[in-house]
């Protein structure tokens, strides 16, 4: 042997002279010679051992993966007098530096052999190693998101390792991270991230250094949170974005992107959303803003290089004016949970440090910050890895008490109490005072007209201070001060920042009337007028007042759009009875934890009356629960060991033990709830608009407040009837009504009406869905669905159960010869050793009709692929004996003539009695069982009679998978399986198209099956045979053609279209992928929710245009009365009576969207109608035509209820080479087969 690989990336070991015994060669003919190999060998084997070592080579069998190379490098070579080891997976062997007074070549391979490997010797290999080159590696730390089990490991080493340049690769699934040796010359550390990138995982690099040796030992470092560096090492790479008209520049990158979420309190209208997401968008580090007025919630993606969530929230605050609280922050991509402890016996900066630095170490944690100001610690961890109680363990090991933290209390942050208490407040305060202002107009201005009649003045002090005036200076002055608080300190901030809100607007009113007020009345006083001046200290109170109520009950009816939501935030259990067992089941200790301590796997007592704390598996106990918030079904569901429980839930009777599988955040209820209220945050394209509309709407108030009040002090002034006054008192005059007039404009002007037009019907429409089982991910799905022309549907999953199962056996025997008991007991026995969806699907219902019998032996079982499967079953007689119908006897099966059907009690499956031949007595004890195709009864030498290729023929026809039965070499039943329609499906189909709308049938089934389904729904228009990536095309052609496409759909190979569609639909039994892709989720698998959907889109939208057109005609004509347009006529409004109609305004959208409520989603019963009768029927007759188009062929041929044979074969053919969404895959290797074999017929889809 020449040469010996010994590197993974495949370089060779530099050769070496070697004697005849094959030992290095350490007595060379040269001294030069001598001194070059000593050099070479000290390079390799270190200095202080170069004597004493001797190499071998061994073959070792069973490696199957990179790990199994880690695997034993790491064993062996942490071995005491093993120098070096290098296994090459490839090759097969490993080549071993070892210390020969130690050990022998023997002992090492023993050793490998002792791992589960078969090793042995190599006894031509050379002792000595080839000597590899002096060459410098690096070495990568790499992190690496989205691995979920040991398979991801291997998929990672599998693929890396062997490439070219690639020294070893050592992938840790507890800590997310990968260590990777590479040859720089070929590598860099971000093209190996980039390589991990591009097989679905995120990767990023960590560390990228140089190693001194190659074949070092890796260890993989724990590397904490980097702290923040200063912005002057961070990349210059920097982008121009533009948000809300304010350009500034950000970090072009995402690897560095964090998501944080705030409650925000203060904000009243839309100017507030524009005012805050304008300024903090301003923010270095913040890439984007969205803020929910209703929700009161602001989410931020930011670059945690430049900024932090916590200096976010104090701009907020402290910049800003409106009170932050930050309820989440976790990384754009991060799937960790977090914890908030109060940690006690806290007392300096090296006890803050000593706890992160702890907490840290343990695996599974993310980040820990501890903040000795407020003896806080902030904790991200990972909830499949470690818990909180055991990060609270930790904490009080080291001396301190760690306790959980209280949250914020967000059922008040979304039933606005803490507003409304604030705002009854402020009205109760101005109310004491509004009411003797009142009174005080009504006598003195009304009645007595003192401003123009000075003679009925009663002076105090002096005459230019009048009784009135005295009075309304000081009612006025503290509800100015008290009540005017939150309207000063919002409008200060927000004009500071070059916004105008409706809290500018008010202030603007109440300071210029109570100041000029001031003004006068002191001028009059110093310069001694005979009477007192005509003043506005009515003003302030009376608007103050009303506006202060308005607020109140706006932020009341606010409460209300959120009921949905704190519902579902209410099902919540608060306790959870943590139990621990014994190995014999027996409980040994229990004690109440919070919630948010239940960790994975913990076991869980739930005793009769309580709500389900976790989502989990029931391992012991016996109940029933109401899971009626979720499925939507009244009865409650049976739960017994093996069952799944959903926290929120009500356990109804007996004690059950549960063991958490999803806690946190990753519970459904956490997922429901997170998904209603992203959905509530989100902002529908109308809301947009209105957005952009308030945030011009209070400058041309203010202009036109100007302009009214310079255009009445002409008209007034120059008035015929004013001639006779003196210019002075003609001034007054005109300054008064002026005065009044655009006080009265700056009152009635509402944006808030504007603002809160869409997002209080978004809040509750959502709101509404949720509680009927349909989450609608935010405003832009809840206005677009309505807006939808074409519906596509997605088979199998969606418009089928998703599962296949018997749905008839046609019967060939004498019932009194062989009874469908036996015949059921037989086959059912037979396929519950098959792992086949069809065996499966057999067995089952074999279980559900003998109620849970126990197997008989088999033996000889054998599965034929893509025909069938054989057995022999013995002790018949002793396990048949004990059966019992579940809730009937055999007896009780009537005798049916031939060709008779009925349903067998207690299932949904049809026996159909086909004939009634006599067979052969089987043998008490032992029959033998064939179940397969027609070609698998051929190779058993079994006859199939006309008859049974009729039925065969006929079921097929039907879009059903049949098998035959065969019994000691005699046919006895062909069974029927199929994956049957969903009971709602016509009935929604029927309701959408009876709507106006175009519905669609997107399969990668064969077209035979595809047209079955489509008859037995009534969907007249077909794509079968389709690929996932062409669904997702077929979307974009439908798209192309004008229509406003829906997809319905529910598994990942569904995901692209959902995610091209107009609106994506996904069924909440499928895939996570879909129901992240798609706009709205039908949580109770109900198709009748689609049709559900797009009428509360309707209502909802239909809310907001009625909302959107109040808002405008209500300040269309309120600003002009208000300005004085009907003056002529002798009718003007008053300032107070203004700031009554603005407060109203707001409240009147916030209840109109309430009305929302009223809506009834669409039943089963309500939808039964006679004419779906009708047409029920016509589907059944088989007289329903379908057009059925292969992949996105659109040539499509219409079908009746015959088919001819050829196109019955042609179909199936184009769907085993095409489908990849049928219950059963096949290899290609039978794709072959079939195309030149067209008897085959469904033979590969039977194991």
């Amino acid at each position: 042997m020449s040469e010996n690989v010994s590197l993974l990336d495949g370089s060779p070991l530099p050769s070496t002279p070697k004697n005849s015994s094959g030992n290095l060669n350490l007595a060379p003919n040269s001294k030069n010679q001598n001194s070059e190999n000593e050099n070479l060998l000290v390079d390799f084997l270190g200095p202080a051992t170069a004597g004493t070592e001797k190499t071998v080579m061994v073959e070792i069998k069973g490696m199957t993966c990179h790990s199994c190379v880690n695997n034993i490098q790491d064993v062996i070579g942490g071995k005491a007098g093993i120098r070096k080891i290098q296994v090459n997976l490839k090759e097969e062997n490993g080549q071993i530096v070892y210390d020969s007074t130690i050990w022998t070549p023997e002992a090492v391979a023993e050793a490998i052999d002792d791992m589960g490997f078969e090793c042995k010797v190599l006894r031509d290999a050379p002792d000595a190693p080839k000597m590899p080159e002096k060459r410098k590696f690096r070495r990568a730390v790499v992190s690496i998101d989205g691995m979920t089990c040991h398979a991801c490991v291997n998929n990672i080493q599998d693929t890396v390792g062997p490439k070219a340049g690639i020294q070893k690769i050592v992938v840790s699934l507890e800590q997310m991270q990968g260590t990777i040796d590479y040859d720089p010359e070929t590598w860099t550390g971000d093209t190996v991230a980039e390589t991990i990138d591009d097989m679905g995982f995120e990767c990023k690099l960590i560390t990228d250094s140089e190693i001194p040796e190659i074949g070092a030992k890796i260890e993989i470092p724990k590397v904490k949170s980097p702290k923040k560096p200063p912005k002057s090492e961070l990349d210059g790479g920097r982008v121009e974005l533009q948000l809300n008209g304010v350009k500034y520049s950000k970090a072009n990158t995402s690897e560095h992107l964090e998501k944080c979420t705030f409650g925000v309190e203060g904000m009243t209208c839309a100017s507030c959303v524009q005012y805050i997401e304008r300024n903090v968008a301003k923010v270095e580090g913040v890439h984007s803003i969205v803020v929910a007025l209703i929700a009161a919630k602001a989410e931020v993606i930011y670059d945690n290089r430049l900024t932090s969530a916590d200096a976010i929230g104090e701009h907020m605050t402290e910049e800003l004016g409106y009170k932050a609280t930050l309820l989440d922050s976790m990384g754009a991509n991060s799937n960790y949970n977090k914890i908030q402890l109060i940690i006690g016996n806290l007392s300096t900066e090296s006890d803050a440090t000593r706890i992160e630095s702890h907490v840290l170490s343990k695996t599974g944690i993310d980040s820990c910050n501890v903040s000795i100001a407020t003896s806080m610690a902030l904790v991200e961890f990972s909830p499949q890895i470690i818990g909180p109680r055991d990060i609270i363990n930790v904490i009080e090991s080291l001396g301190f008490t760690a306790d959980l933290a209280t949250r914020d209390d967000q059922m008040k942050r979304l039933d606005h109490s803490e507003d409304v208490e604030k705002w009854r407040n402020t009205f109760l305060i101005s109310l004491v005072c509004g009411v003797p202002v009142m009174i005080i107009m009504i006598i003195f201005h009304w009645i007595l007209h003192t401003p123009m009649h000075p003679e009925k003045q009663t002076p105090i002090f002096t005459p230019a201070l009048s009784l009135d005036n005295f009075l309304l200076l000081i009612l006025c002055t503290p509800v100015q001060i008290f009540g005017g608080r939150y309207f000063y300190s919002a409008s200060w901030k927000a004009i500071k920042h070059g916004n105008a809100n409706m809290d500018v607007l008010i202030v603007l009113a109440t300071t210029i009337a109570y100041t000029y007020s001031i003004v006068v009345l002191f001028l009059a006083i110093v310069f001694k007028w005979p009477s007192s001046p005509m003043t506005f200290f009515d003003v302030p109170p009376m608007l103050i007042v009303f506006i202060a109520l308005g607020r109140m009950l706006e932020h009341k009816a606010k409460g209300k759009t959120s009921e949905a939501l704190s519902k579902l935030m209410s099902l919540q259990a608060k306790e959870a009875t943590l139990v621990t067992m014994d190995s014999e089941g027996r409980l040994t200790s229990e004690k109440g934890i919070n919630i948010e301590l239940v960790q994975r796997d913990d076991l869980i007592k739930v005793v009769p009356g309580a709500k389900v704390p976790v989502d989990g598996v029931v391992i012991d106990g016996k109940s029933s629960a109401d899971e009626s918030f979720i499925t939507g079904e009244s009865m409650p569901v049976v739960k017994k060991p093996g069952s799944t429980v959903i926290g929120g839930s009500v356990n109804q009777k007996g004690v059950l033990i549960v063991k958490a599988t999803h806690v946190g955040n990753d519970s459904t209820l956490s997922q429901i709830v997170r998904l209603v209220e992203e959905a509530q945050t989100n902002r529908a394209p109308i809301q947009q608009l209105a957005d952009r509309i308030a945030g011009y709407f209070v400058p041309c108030v203010i202009g036109l407040s100007l302009l009214t009040l310079g255009v009445w002090i002409a008209i007034e002034y120059n008035l015929e009837r004013n001639q006779h006054l003196a210019p002075g008192l003609r001034f007054e005059e005109a300054l008064k009504i002026a005065f009044e007039a655009a006080i009265t404009v700056l009152a009635i002007a509402c944006p808030c009406s504007l603002g809160l037009a869409t997002p209080t019907a978004v809040m509750v429409g959502t709101g509404v869905g949720a509680a009927n089982g349909i989450l609608i991910k935010g405003g832009e799905p809840l206005e677009s669905v309505h807006k939808v022309t074409t519906i596509v549907f997605d088979k199998t999953g969606t418009i089928t159960e998703g599962r296949p199962r018997v749905v008839q056996i046609a019967s060939f025997v004498n019932p009194q010869s062989l009874s469908l008991k036996l015949i059921t007991f037989l086959s059912g026995a037979t396929e519950a050793l098959s792992e086949h969806p069809i065996g499966n699907a057999i067995a089952a219902f074999a279980k559900q009709l003998l109620n849970e019998p126990t197997w008989p032996n088999t033996s000889r079982f054998h599965v034929s692929a893509g025909h069938g499967v054989t057995c022999r079953i013995d002790s018949i007689r002793q396990s048949f004996a004990s059966l019992a119908l579940s809730g009937t006897t055999s007896s009780e099966f009537p005798r049916l003539p031939d060709g008779q059907t009925m349903t067998i009690p207690g299932t949904e499956v049809t026996l159909l009695q086909v004939s009634s031949k006599d067979v052969t007595q089987p043998n008490p004890d032992t029959a033998a069982i064939v179940i397969g195709t027609e070609r698998m009864m051929e190779r058993h030498g079994i006859p199939v009679t006309d008859t049974v290729k009729m039925t065969l023929s006929d079921e097929q026809r039907k879009g059903h998978i049949s098998v035959i039965c065969a019994i000691n070499a005699e046919v006895v039943a062909v069974i029927s399986i199929a994956d049957q329609v969903k009971k709602e499906a016509p009935l929604a189909i029927y309701t959408l198209r009876e709507m106006g709308l175009r519905v669609v049938l997107l399969t990668g089934d064969n077209s035979k099956t595809a047209e079955s389904t489509a008859k037995q729904v009534g969907i007249d228009e077909v794509y079968a045979e389709v690929l996932p990536n062409q669904k997702q095309q077929k979307i974009k052609q439908l798209k192309g053609y004008g229509s406003k496409v829906a997809m319905v759909g529910d598994g990942v190979n569904d995901s692209p279209a959902l995610a091209e569609a107009d609106v994506g639909i996904a069924i909440a039994a499928g895939s996570d992928v879909a129901i992240e892709s798609a706009g709205i989720v039908l949580v109770r698998n109900d198709l009748v929710d689609v049709v559900g959907a797009i009428k509360l889109s309707k209502m909802t939208t239909r809310r907001i245009r009625l909302n959107f057109l109040f808002a405008i005609i209500y300040n269309a004509i309120g600003i002009p009365i208000a300005a004085g347009v009907f003056r002529p006529f002798g009718f003007m409004l008053q300032p107070w009576m203004a700031a009554a109609a603005m407060a109203l305004s707001s409240v009147s959208v916030v209840s109109s969207s309430l009305l929302l409520k009223n809506f009834r989603k669409p039943t089963l019963a309500n939808l039964y109608t006679p004419a779906f009768k009708r047409h029920q029927k016509f589907l059944e007759s088989g007289s329903f035509q379908v057009q059925v188009h292969r992949g996105l062929d659109d040539s499509g041929v219409f079908r009746g209820n015959a088919s001819s044979k050829l196109s019955v074969w042609s179909s199936k053919v184009g769907s085993l080479i095409g489908s990849t969404t049928s219950i059963v895959s096949s290899s290609s290797k039978k794709h072959q087969r079939l195309l030149s074999d067209p008897g085959s017929d469904f033979e590969d889809l039977i194991v």
